[in-house]
């Protein structure tokens, strides 16, 4: 695992130091993005050109109350609040200034899932996230109905779902949206959603702005829906793509963000996104042919098509870019969370023996000795199912370590092994996008903390795949970052029209800004499969999916 080209692209342009970037910032000329993760809620602040000005971070937790994976309203608000108020901070140590006006600002969070609101906008039944995986008849009966492949996760399956089991507050739904479609609408008033969004709650129509008219009308039909009080198009969001103007920051939605009463209202906002969204521009991933991994509690790969699949497949969501552009997306509900427990562990055996080791240099040494692992990890198998997981039809999630008499158990076979079973499912949805469907891909750009140790799990992903996975200056700023580029793209785009509507002409495409401003001169590394790491993972793969059936009745036999 040592093959690596390393070769000048595109990156953030340095930031302005000292004093300008205090002038900017007093200025109002700064951009704010705000992205809710599955474990923490991050805010970056970049200038016009992308370049990271100031962070802020707050860790939470989702909760599984019942059978439902939800986060609280209450704990969404305070979590914002304490991610701006870390940001405040920083800016104020850094640049000596008060964040008082923002150029544009921008909310992301997790894609899919739940959150209905009746007439007076209060909250109906709890949020349910991308996590919960019980739609699984919802989503059987609207795959069926619509000719397509309609996830469990996404919010079109929670409202049948919803529906069918005859919830008393179905009734009474004025407005389903998302996390980020919530935040927002809270903070300005307009119930948007920006279309990388918007396709994780029911499809988009060919035009790539819009839903798909015809598949609400299929839908609307269907007798559950067709006997509710409302109008399946008057509950979702408007539309928006990326550049057009999302409203503005009211007085009421800067107090939610600081209640200090330090930032002033009438910042410009950009479509509220998904993460996976954020991910596609934070890695540049927005033209045919070029894709990106994020890693995290999920994992998802989004590659942008030239053409239409075959038909609809298990494996395979369509989804947009930020653009409209179509997207096919590989999406698994497990990634490092399996991983973290692990190397927690390792963690605690090292205070015990008197010699306590950071984060970072517990992971280094660990996914270092990984690297040096056999090639198929010796035969040890991980299955990191802590939830269910539909890319492999695990439908309880039961986390496993298997290995048989015979194999090479060591540590860094297991730490290979771990690295592999990060991205076991994924690896199995992209077989069926690439070989099955011969989607083609020249590059696959990846962020996320797995990827933090330069090179490893970057070149387990290229073996994996099978194509180049590329990793940019940028890669570790993640969603967030994502999304203060779109907040910034969005008032940039205001800016060339002059009166802050969207841009008939002169205002640049989301690509090209990218490309010309964002991404000028970044020098991004660049791992191509290596032919034996490819072969030992390929019969690791081969060994994970025949244990799947063993994972399948974990839940059951565990339960």
């Amino acid at each position: 695992m040592t093959h690596a080209d390393v070769s000048p692209a595109q990156s953030a342009s340095p930031a302005p130091g000292g004093d300008d970037a205090a002038a900017l910032i007093a200025a109002g000329g700064a951009h704010l993005g705000i992205e809710l993760g599955s474990t923490r809620i991050k805010a970056a602040l970049v200038d016009g050109a992308g370049a990271v000005l100031a962070t802020g971070s707050h860790a939470w937790e989702n909760e599984l109350v019942g059978e439902t994976w939800t986060y609280s309203l209450d704990a969404v608000w305070a979590g914002i609040r304490d991610c701006y108020a870390d940001l405040a901070r920083e800016v104020r140590a850094q640049h000596g200034t008060e964040l008082t006006t923002l150029g544009g600002l921008g909310i992301s969070a997790m894609m899919h899932g739940y959150l209905a609101l009746d007439a007076d906008g209060e909250q109906l039944a709890e949020f349910r996230t991308w996590r919960n995986t019980f739609t699984t008849e919802a989503a059987a009966l609207l795959s069926e109905t619509l000719a397509q492949n309609i996830p469990l996760r996404w919010s079109i399956s929670h409202l049948l779902h919803a529906v069918q089991q005859g919830e008393e507050h179905v009734e009474r739904l004025d407005f389903l949206t998302t996390l980020a479609g919530y935040v927002h609408w809270k903070l300005t008033g307009r119930k948007v959603l920006g279309v990388g969004d918007a396709s994780g709650m029911f499809p988009i129509g060919a035009s790539g702005d819009a839903f798909d008219t015809e598949l609400l009308e299929r839908t609307s039909a269907l007798d559950p829906i067709a006997a509710m009080p409302w109008s399946l198009p008057d509950l979702l969001p408007e539309v928006l793509v990326a550049g057009q103007d999302a409203g503005h920051l009211t007085a009421e939605g800067a107090a939610l963000l600081d209640p200090t009463g330090t930032l002033q209202p009438g910042a410009i906002t950009a479509p509220p996104e998904g993460d996976a969204g954020t991910g596609m521009v934070a890695t540049q991933a927005v033209e045919p042919r070029t894709g990106n991994v994020s890693a995290g509690t999920s994992a998802f790969a989004m590659v942008v098509l030239e053409g239409p699949l075959s038909g609809p497949r298990e494996e395979i969501d369509l989804v947009t870019t930020p653009s409209g552009h179509p997207v096919a997306m590989i999406h698994t509900n497990n990634c490092t969370t399996d991983l973290d427990a692990w190397l927690g562990l390792f963690s605690q055996f090292a205070e015990l023996i008197g010699a306590p080791q950071s984060a970072e240099d517990l992971y280094g040494t660990l996914f270092s000795a990984g690297a040096d692992g056999d090639a198929d990890a010796g035969g040890v198998l991980t299955y990191n199912y802590v939830s269910g997981e539909h890319q492999t039809g695990v439908a309880s999630g039961r986390p496993l370590l298997v290995r048989e008499q015979s194999a090479r158990f060591t540590l860094e076979n297991f730490m290979r092994a771990q690295l592999y079973g990060a991205f076991g499912a994924l690896a199995v949805g992209m077989d069926a996008l690439l070989k099955d469907e011969g989607v083609r891909l020249d590059v696959m750009y990846a962020h996320g903390g797995i990827f933090r140790t330069r090179g490893v799990a970057q070149q387990v992903l290229a073996d994996a795949l099978g194509v180049p996975v590329a990793l940019g200056e940028s890669a570790g700023e993640g969603g967030a970052w994502g999304m203060a580029l779109l907040a910034a793209h969005t008032a940039r785009t205001a800016a060339a029209d002059g009166s802050g509507a969207t841009a008939a002409g002169g205002a640049q495409s989301l690509s090209a800004y990218l490309d010309e401003v964002v991404f000028a001169g970044q020098d991004i590394t660049t791992r191509s499969p290596d032919a034996a790491g490819r072969e030992g993972h390929t019969t690791w793969l081969d060994a994970y999916r025949d244990g799947l059936p063993l994972a399948r009745r974990a839940g059951d036999l565990l339960g």
